[in-house]
C-alpha cells in the first residue's frame, strides 16, 4: 500500500488532527524502540518504528485519543 493511501487512513483514525497523529506516533515509535511487540505483522529490524507505529494506527489496531 502507498505510503500516501496509509496517512490518509491513519489520519482518519484521528479525525483529520495531523498534531494528533504526530503525538501517537512519536510516542508509540518510542516504546517499540524500547522493545514493546508491534501490534502488526513486521519486523522491527527491517522497518523504522514510526513506519511501524503509523501502520497499527491506520489498521485501527491502537486506538488514539486527546488524553493520550
Amino acid at each position: 500500500m502507498r505510503l500516501e493511501k496509509i496517512v490518509a487512513k491513519a489520519l482518519k483514525q484521528v479525525e483529520d488532527d495531523r498534531y494528533l497523529l504526530a503525538k501517537a506516533i512519536g510516542k508509540r515509535a518510542n516504546e517499540l524502540s524500547g522493545g514493546s511487540a508491534p501490534l502488526v505483522d513486521m519486523d522491527i529490524k527491517k522497518y523504522k518504528a514510526t513506519d511501524i507505529a503509523l501502520f497499527e494506527i491506520a489498521e485501527g489496531k491502537l486506538k488514539v485519543s486527546i488524553s493520550d
